[in-house]
């Protein structure tokens, strides 16, 4: 075979190929209900084939047993008791000689008066004789109809004789026909009644998908707190659903953290930025000496090397935590967080801490890393001005969780609560305590930039009450 005639093969096959994967379903609908009509019709050809082949057997064997009753019908009539064998006439002689071929040893004494001697029948009932056993055969005879033959011996003392009879199978053929013309059109109605009620059957399997599907189209991955959940739903659908929710929060948690990278350097440019504008103004105010103007610009090139550091350092965490998914912003469990926080913090001995929480696991949407960063100075606080004892509760609200930090100390005084997340401000900055005024303040703008709080409660006494809400993981 040449290569021309090869590659024109290659192409028609690859042009069939197309031309049926042009006409396969699109949807996963049709996929699924073209392989369950496939199958089924591969299961009924089988059933069918197997079905039909044993119904002819069955005619067949019906026919035998017709065969050898009259075989038996017509040995009654033959007496092969003396040398010769000899038959007997009856009173219904042409009833049972109808379509029998008689026989002694070989040589035939009798047979049908429609049938010639060199007719197919008479050539085949002259094989069947000379056997001398039971046996059977069918010939197409009289316009190609099937004939079936059966041969019956009969054992004498001196003689044997055997009787040949005949019986046209049309009738069983006709009656088999119809029983596959029957079970082509059952198959048929089967086949159609399978693919209608597959298509239905996985259409409301995929109404739950659908439903998955406009929902995720329709909502915001940050806006809402709605999520696909796993009740009710087969297990197939609830492996989908929670795959989904990890999805959105994921996505809710990378949104969280550009938010937050953005409240972070626009507050630590901030004040580098004010330097050089002030720097500029006054520079420009009036005439400066040389040494005045030399001191400008070191301030605002030290102002500017701050906002570069600034910018390294926030970029690059946020440039390591996308890098590693394992310190990326996600859900933590806040419990475990706080009793770590506790035992890390130099506690006074007279003073004992105490975590309540409204629920084993309370699972809050910030990474652990930023949680420790808001809760540390919360923490530090209330150890470090508590009489006896600091509380802790964590508990569940819609769409956040709640944590009450309590200590039984001072408290905040009523001047200065307003002042008290500003940076760089104290109550008292003489009370013996370290501190420059800046935990409380960057606890709230963390807690700010992933979407929380941090705040006081004025009304509470003695001691003092912060509450930290975040978003609920």
């Amino acid at each position: 075979m040449s290569r021309a005639v090869r590659t024109v093969r290659a192409f028609r096959v690859l042009r069939v190929f197309r031309v049926f994967r042009r006409l396969a379903p699109r949807t996963l609908r049709g996929r699924l209900s073209l392989v369950a009509l496939t199958i089924a019709t591969l299961l009924m050809t089988i059933l069918t084939v197997v079905f039909n082949v044993a119904m002819d057997r069955h005619l067949r064997h019906q026919a035998d047993d017709e065969l050898r009753n009259r075989a038996a019908a017509v040995a009654t009539t033959i007496d092969t008791s003396g040398s010769r064998v000899r038959v007997l006439e009856t009173v219904n002689d042409r009833l049972l000689d109808a379509n029998v071929w008689t026989y002694a040893g070989a040589r035939p004494l009798e047979q049908p008066p429609s049938v010639t001697a060199d007719s197919p029948l008479t050539r085949a009932a002259d094989r069947l004789a000379a056997q001398r056993k039971h046996a059977c055969t069918t010939v197409h005879a009289h316009g190609d109809r099937p004939v079936r033959l059966c041969s019956h011996p009969i054992a004498g003392r001196h003689a044997t004789a055997t009787v040949v009879t005949a019986l046209d199978m049309t009738p069983y053929r006709s009656s088999a026909d119809t029983l596959l013309l029957g079970s082509l059109i059952l198959d048929a109605v089967m086949l159609g009644c399978t693919y209608v009620l597959t298509r239905l059957t996985v259409g409301r399997a995929l109404r739950p998908v659908r439903t998955m599907t406009d929902q995720a189209t329709h909502r915001s991955a940050v806006g809402s707190d709605e999520r696909f959940g796993a009740e009710d739903q087969p297990a197939e659908l609830a492996r989908l659903g929670a795959s989904l929710d990890e999805l959105l929060d994921r996505i809710r948690t990378v949104l969280r953290h550009e938010q937050q990278l953005t409240g972070e350097l626009s507050h630590e440019l901030r004040t580098p930025l004010t330097r050089i504008i002030m720097e500029l103004d006054w520079w420009r105010a009036r005439p400066r000496t040389d040494a005045e103007t030399r001191a400008a610009q070191e301030v605002i090139a030290e102002a500017a090397q701050s906002m570069r550091a600034i910018c390294d350092t926030l970029l690059n965490d946020a440039r390591e935590n996308a890098l590693n998914p394992s310190t990326a912003p996600g859900t933590t469990d806040v419990v475990p967080i706080l009793d770590s926080l506790l035992q890390q913090l130099d506690t006074p001995d007279q003073v004992k801490t105490a975590v309540h929480a409204g629920a084993p696991v309370l699972e809050a949407g910030v990474a652990p890393a930023l949680l420790e960063r808001i809760l540390s100075p919360l923490l530090a606080n209330a150890v470090r001005y508590a009489d006896s004892r600091v509380t802790v509760s964590a508990r569940r609200i819609p769409g956040a969780v709640r944590i009450d930090v309590v200590d039984d100390g001072p408290g905040v005084p009523e001047a200065f609560v307003a002042e008290l997340f500003q940076p760089g401000r104290r109550a008292d900055s003489g009370d013996g305590h370290d501190g420059a005024g800046l935990g409380l303040p960057l606890a709230r703008r963390l807690a700010r930039a992933v979407g929380g709080e941090v705040s006081y409660d004025p009304g509470h006494a003695p001691g003092a009450r912060f509450t930290v809400s975040l978003p609920a993981g």
